[in-house]
């Protein structure tokens, strides 16, 4: 059978309709609250939902990646709208945005992606899961002050993430309470391996079912004093009158304000923060996309930029790509960007003709399915498997996942990634050799292999061992297994060899001349050369010697 991604667009149907499903019900509620967090009309976050699974993913080449408005720039918006004084004018900053991100997709600029360690992606994936967890917890009590698509531990309502859970104790719902269990009760049925093996259910997605009895039960605790659900429990999409009505919900950008600089400012802000959450969700998209396939970054950021400027142009807020919906459509068995694509024409059609319908569904019911979305990136087995990785791997891991949990996404990112390079610079200061002054036997030389890559971040280390050995001694440095050395390590070794004559220390250099350092004889005059078995046709350090290094060597 032909893999999905060389298929028709809408050849796994079966698979890409019922996880759109899913992925439209959980983005309804993110939209919206996105929107209020970032302080914008909640119509705006609707649209940004529109165009992200609309234009963005025909565009797109990620498989199973989903856009839509970001809770990472929640607060930057809220900021930039009042920064800018009218949200016509952040509109315009949008679509600028938009075109800067064109520019970087141009420019291949999404290889940046790449430079993101595995330990600080898979910890974004499990910090993630954890903080869905924490900040559904409250909504399947029944306390949803906080809006959902908050996901700063300082929360909107000005509570944080562990504050709101005792003060959802001083407000439990029984009947959201009652929807959460019968829902995550249905979900865990679906999981169940004999539910798989009925046709049906493989279609029908559990998801659907706990929002469809979500809503059942709503409407039955409607006529139940102490079970009734009140109106911020539920789904709040803006209802229009008229079609007309409809469509007057969209905004256009103020272009009268091209001239003001605090546009541009805006616009360049949203661009880079955008495109650097959208290629961090698009590394962890492909990290739990089943097939394993490679999403190409420099499209993504072209698809991307276009969709911001179509979302501005329209009233949108601004769009990433946004692991949430991603990892609810890869765990709901989404196959190709066609249940992107559908989600998005869902959302279009459904706040246009039956948006009373989806004011019914429980937020509680969300909840359920999020609980299972934040489970599934945050499994403990993951942990285990970090911690067996070793402490270079768990720790920014952990930090990561601490980070996301008690800031942002985009800090805890920050911190994770600066715990790693931490460890990146002690290795490199931890080069292959090591030498020390009490293993010295008087008599044998010291022999000191170069790493294969020496660059400047080994200079303490090379520094360090070399003014630790002992005078009148034999030193052989062998760069035969280096790659390339760096121009401050080369000015190193010949500082040591003027030293080495005041400490009677002979020294010996190999494999210079094939490691990408600058010709030993010109660099270094008289040096030692140790000779080796060459391959046939070439030198002794596997090149071909040039006419200098050949008769330097036998002069030696």
């Amino acid at each position: 059978m032909n893999s999905p991604h060389k298929q028709g667009f809408f050849k796994n149907l079966k698979h890409d309709l019922p996880a759109g499903i899913v992925v439209f019900l959980v983005a309804v509620p993110l939209c919206l609250g996105i929107a209020l967090a970032s302080g914008a009309p909640l119509f705006s976050g609707i649209i940004a939902g529109i165009i992200g699974g609309t234009v963005v993913a025909l565009l797109s080449g990620s498989a199973l990646g989903v856009s839509g408005p970001a809770a990472g720039l929640a607060v930057i918006v809220l900021s930039a709208i009042q920064e800018l004084g009218a949200f016509e004018t952040f509109l315009l900053a949008v679509v600028l945005a938009g075109v800067i991100q064109l520019v970087l997709g141009f420019l291949k600029a999404g290889v940046i992606g790449y430079y993101f360690p595995s330990s600080v992606i898979k910890g974004m994936l499990s910090g993630i899961g954890i903080i869905i967890i924490l900040k559904q917890i409250p909504h399947a009590f029944g306390y949803d002050k906080d809006p959902e698509g908050d996901f700063s531990f300082i929360q909107l309502d000005g509570h944080n993430t562990f504050s709101q859970l005792g003060y959802m104790l001083d407000a439990i719902s029984t009947g959201a309470i009652i929807i959460a269990l019968v829902s995550i009760a249905i979900l865990i049925l679906w999981e169940q391996p004999f539910m798989k093996r009925i046709p049906a259910f493989k279609i029908i997605q559990g998801p659907l079912v706990a929002v469809i009895a979500g809503i059942g039960l709503n409407l039955i605790f409607r006529n139940m004093p102490g079970f009734t659900l009140q109106a911020d429990q539920m789904v709040s999409i803006p209802v229009a009158d008229s079609l007309v009505g409809f469509f007057g919900q969209f905004t256009l950008p103020d272009f009268s304000q091209l001239a003001n600089p605090q546009v541009y400012m805006v616009a360049l802000t949203l661009a880079v923060v955008a495109s650097l959450e959208t290629l961090l969700c698009l590394e962890a998209t492909d990290k739990l996309d089943p097939l394993k396939r490679i999403t190409p970054v420099n499209r993504e950021l072209t698809a991307q930029g276009v969709g911001n400027m179509v979302s501005g142009l329209i009233g949108g807020l601004p769009i990433t790509q946004v692991i949430v919906r991603s990892s609810a459509n890869i765990q709901s068995g989404g196959r190709t960007r066609a249940s992107a694509f559908l989600h998005g024409v869902l959302l279009l059609i459904c706040v246009m003709s039956i948006p009373k319908v989806l004011n019914l569904v429980p937020l509680a019911s969300l909840a359920a399915i999020l609980f299972v979305v934040g489970y599934k990136l945050a499994k403990p087995a993951l942990f285990r498997e970090m911690y067996r990785m070793g402490k270079e791997q768990f720790i920014p891991f952990m930090v990561t996942i601490l980070g996301i949990v008690f800031t942002d996404l985009l800090t805890g990112i920050g911190i994770g990634m600066a715990v790693a390079i931490v460890y990146i610079l002690w290795n490199h200061y931890k080069i292959p050799y090591q030498f020390d002054p009490k293993d010295y036997k008087p008599g044998s030389p010291v022999f000191i292999r170069l790493a294969e890559v020496s660059s400047f971040l080994n200079k303490a280390r090379i520094l360090r061992t070399l003014s630790q050995l002992p005078n009148d001694t034999h030193v052989i440095i062998d760069a035969s297994r280096t790659r390339s050395i760096h121009p401050d390590v080369v000015e190193i070794i010949e500082d040591f060899r003027h030293n080495a004559k005041t400490r009677d220390i002979t020294l010996e250099l190999q494999g210079f001349e094939s490691s990408g350092a600058p010709d030993p004889v010109e660099q270094f005059g008289h040096i030692v050369l140790k000779h080796q078995t060459p391959s046939k046709g070439e030198g002794i350090f596997g090149l071909s010697l040039n006419r200098k290094q050949k008769e330097h060597a036998k002069s030696n």
